[in-house]
C-alpha cells in the first residue's frame, strides 16, 4: 500500500464513512434529479433491472421510478457494459464517453478467451457484430449463432463477449423500463443514441468526477472502481489541486478541497440499498461501510443480496416478498433502530409500490 507522510491529516472509518455517504446522496437525500444523479455517480450498477431504481429511491427527496423509465424510454440514460465489466445504467453523454474510457479493461478481458478465439479476426468480428445489430436489435444468443456460422470452429460464448468486448452494446428498452419486461437486445450506443462515440475523458478529468462521487480515496481505491490500472500518474498530475489525507493503516487518499466531509459523530439515517450497489464496490478498502465481522455476508455464491445501512454501515440484507418487506438483520438493532428500519421501509415501499399493501417483518440472517 502506498503511504504518505505522517503530516498528513488521517481520517478515521468514521469519518470517511461520513464523507461517502454524503457523496453518494445517501446522508441526506438529495433534490437533483434523476438524470442529473445518475450523472453525478457515474453510473449506478444495472446488473438486475430493479437495482437503479432503488439506487435512486434511497438517494433522492422527490424521486418516483417512472422518472428514471421515462428517461431510459427517451434514450437520455441507458444500459451498457462499462466498469468492471458490469452493465451500468448511465446518462447519453456518459455512455459516449465513459465506455472509450474503460475500453482497456474490455481489450484486456479479451485475454481470458484467448483459446476460444483461436483463427479468429477480432475486427472481422466487430465490423460483423455492428453490422448484424444496427440492422436490428440482437439478444447474444442471435448474436453467437451468427458468429458461429462465420468461424464455427470457435467457442460461441466466447464470440458473443467478443463483440461485447469490441463493440459498445447498449441494451434496447422495452429491458429496464420500471414495470416492464423484455429481454436483452444489443444493438451499439451510437445507433441507438443517434450520435458518434466522443474521445474518452482524460484520467485527469475522470478522477475529479469520482472523487466528487466516491472519496476521499487512494489510487487503489479508483483503479479497483473503473477496472483500470496505472491511474497513478493521473494523481501525481493533480496533486497540486487536491488535499491529502490518510487512513488509519497509513494509506494516502486524495480528495477535492470544496468536497464534504461531514463530522463522524452525523447522523446517517436508515437506508435500503439493492444488490451490487456501487457504494459497496467501488473502493478496495471496503472497510469505510463494510465492517470486518460482516465481510462476505452481503452475498452468498454468484448470488448478492440487497442491503441494509444502518448508521451508514451494512448491518443485514432485505427482500421483497410478494406480501412483505423482510428485514434480515446481521446483529441486534436497538428499539430506535429497528423503528428507524421500518420508517425508512415504508418510504421506500411508498415510492417504489404506492398503494400496494405489504408487512415489514424482521428475521435472522444464519451466519456464513
Amino acid at each position: 500500500m502506498t503511504k504518505t507522510t505522517v503530516s498528513a491529516p488521517v481520517l478515521g472509518t468514521r469519518a470517511l464513512n461520513r464523507a461517502t455517504l454524503e457523496r453518494q446522496l445517501l446522508l441526506n437525500r438529495s433534490e437533483l434529479s434523476a438524470k442529473a444523479a445518475v450523472g453525478h455517480l457515474l453510473g449506478l450498477q444495472a446488473q438486475n433491472v430493479k437495482p437503479p431504481y432503488h439506487a435512486l429511491a434511497a438517494r433522492l427527496d422527490a424521486f418516483a421510478p417512472e422518472e428514471l423509465s421515462t428517461l431510459m424510454a427517451d434514450r437520455e440514460v441507458v444500459r451498457i457494459v462499462t466498469m468492471r465489466s458490469t452493465i451500468h445504467t448511465h446518462t447519453a453523454d456518459d455512455c459516449l464517453t465513459l465506455r472509450p474510457f474503460v475500453q482497456p479493461a474490455r481489450d484486456r478481458e479479451l485475454g481470458n478467451f484467448r483459446t476460444g478465439l483461436q483463427g479468429v479476426d477480432l475486427d472481422r468480428l466487430a465490423a460483423l457484430a455492428q453490422a448484424l445489430v444496427e440492422t436490428e436489435p440482437r439478444t447474444m444468443k442471435q448474436l453467437r449463432e451468427a458468429l458461429l456460422a462465420e468461424w464455427p470452429d470457435a467457442d460461441p460464448q466466447a464470440l458473443a463477449i467478443a463483440a461485447r468486448c469490441r463493440l459498445p452494446l447498449v441494451q434496447v428498452t422495452p429491458r429496464g423500463l420500471w414495470g416492464r419486461s423484455g429481454q436483452v437486445a444489443l444493438t451499439t450506443a451510437e445507433h441507438w443514441l443517434g450520435r458518434p462515440a466522443q474521445e474518452p475523458p482524460t484520467p485527469d478529468a475522470v478522477v475529479l468526477r469520482y472523487l466528487a462521487a466516491f472519496g476521499p480515496a487512494s489510487v487503489k481505491d479508483m483503479q479497483t472502481w473503473a477496472g483500470l490500472t496505472r491511474l497513478r500518474e493521473a494523481f501525481e498530475r493533480l496533486r497540486p489541486r487536491l488535499l491529502t489525507f490518510r487512513d488509519e493503516n497509513g494509506v494516502e487518499l486524495f480528495d477535492l478541497p470544496d468536497a464534504p466531509r461531514p463530522a463522524e459523530d452525523t447522523p446517517a439515517p436508515p437506508r435500503f440499498l439493492p444488490e451490487f450497489d456501487n457504494l459497496l464496490l467501488s473502493h478496495a478498502d471496503r472497510t469505510r461501510v463494510v465492517p470486518p465481522e460482516y465481510w462476505g455476508r452481503s452475498w452468498q455464491g454468484n448470488q448478492a443480496h440487497c442491503t441494509l445501512l444502518v448508521d451508514g454501515f451494512l448491518a443485514g440484507v432485505w427482500r421483497l416478498r410478494p406480501d412483505a418487506l423482510v428485514v434480515e438483520p446481521f446483529g441486534r438493532l436497538t428499539r430506535a433502530q429497528r423503528a428507524d428500519v421500518e420508517k425508512e421501509g415504508e418510504r421506500m415501499l411508498g415510492t417504489l409500490h404506492p398503494g400496494t399493501p405489504y408487512d415489514i417483518r424482521f428475521g435472522t440472517v444464519v451466519a456464513t
